[in-house]
C-alpha cells in the first residue's frame, strides 16, 4: 500500500550516561550548559515540529529534561544503538506528536498515525547541531512522493577526510538514494592513486541524523540481522540490506559529535568562541 503523506514530525533524542569512551558525556558542560540541554534546545528551534522528546534509560536525565520542559520516554538499558532506543518507544513518540494516548488507538488508527508521522533521530552528543538541518529533514518528508522510508543529510566530503575510517561515506544513486554507507572511500577509482580519487569522483559524507517514517521505525526490531552492519559498525546498513529506501539531501557540512575527551575540549573551545 502506498504510504500516506506526512502530517506530523517529532524529534527523538536518544541519550544514555553509560558511554564506554566518555562516561556521562551528555552531561559535560559546554558553554555553561550540559551538552544534552544544548542539543534539546537547538532541536526545539527547528520549524515544523510537534515535539522534541528525550529517550533515555537514565532517571537522572529524565529528571533534568523534565525540569527543562521536555517530555521524556524511558527505555531499556539493553538498547544497543540510538535507533534501537527510539524504535522501542516508536508508538509513544508518534502519540506525542499527535497529543494522543497509545492505549486509545485501534489497529487502523495506529497504522495511520505511524504512516503519517516522521520521527527525526538526533544524537545527544551533537552540541552544535544546526536547527535548519532538522527543519529541512521535515520539509524533505513533505515534498517527496512517494514518502521514503528514511531521510538523511549528506555533505560534500573534503579530500583530507576521504580515507579516514571515522568519517562515514555515502554512495549515492543518480536520484539521490543512498546505495551504501562505508568507512572506506567509495567508489573505488581503479588504476588511480588513492590520493587523487577526489579529482575523479564526488564523495559524500554522512551526517549522523535520520528521519524515519513512523511505521518503518516501529518495525526496526523486525528487520533481519545485517552482516554488513556488524562488519562496518554502521546501523543504517540494516536498512539498506532490508531493501528500504534511504533518501538523501545535501547540506553544507556536518556538526561536531563529541565522543572523546579531545572532541570535548574542541567543543568547549568552539563554545567559548561562538557561544
Amino acid at each position: 500500500m502506498r504510504p500516506l503523506s506526512i502530517q506530523r514530525s517529532v524529534v527523538a533524542v536518544p541519550a544514555r550516561l553509560a558511554s564506554s569512551r566518555l562516561p556521562d558525556k551528555v552531561l559535560a558542560e559546554i558553554g555553561g550548559q550540559p551538552m544534552i540541554r544544548r542539543v534539546l534546545d537547538r532541536c526545539s528551534q527547528a520549524k515544523g515540529l510537534s515535539s522534541v522528546v528525550l529517550c533515555t534509560d537514565s532517571e537522572r536525565l529524565q529528571e533534568l529534561a523534565s525540569r527543562w520542559g521536555y517530555p521524556v520516554l524511558m527505555t531499556s538499558e539493553t538498547c544497543s544503538s540510538g535507533s534501537e532506543r527510539i524504535a522501542s518507544v516508536a508508538d509513544q513518540l508518534v502519540a506525542e506528536a499527535w497529543g494522543e494516548r497509545v492505549e486509545l488507538w485501534d489497529v487502523a488508527q495506529r497504522m495511520e498515525r505511524l504512516q503519517t508521522t516522521s520521527v527525526i533521530n538526533v544524537q545527544g552528543d551533537q552540541p552544535f547541531l544546526d536547527p535548519s538541518v532538522v527543519t529541512e529533514m521535515v520539509a524533505e518528508f513533505g515534498r517527496r512522493d512517494p514518502v521514503p522510508a528514511v531521510v538523511t543529510p549528506v555533505y560534500r566530503l573534503a579530500a583530507s577526510s576521504l580515507h579516514k575510517p571515522a568519517v562515514v561515506k555515502t554512495l549515492l544513486a543518480h536520484d539521490g538514494r543512498a546505495l551504501y554507507f562505508s568507512r572506506s572511500a567509495i567508489p573505488h577509482v581503479r588504476d588511480i592513486n588513492p590520493d587523487e580519487w577526489h579529482r575523479h569522483a564526488t564523495y559524500w559524507g554522512h551526517v549522523g541524523m535520520y528521519g524515519f517514517r513512523g511505521d518503518v521505525l516501529a518495525g526496526w526490531d523486525q528487520l533481519p540481522a545485517s552482516p554488513l552492519e556488524d562488519l562496518e559498525r554502521l546501523e543504517q546498513l540494516r536498512l539498506i540490506e532490508a531493501g528500504l529506501t534511504i533518501a538523501t539531501f545535501p547540506v553544507e557540512g556536518t556538526s561536531l559529535s563529541v565522543d572523546t575527551s579531545e572532541q570535548l575540549k574542541e567543543a568547549r573551545r568552539l563554545a567559548e568562541r561562538f557561544g
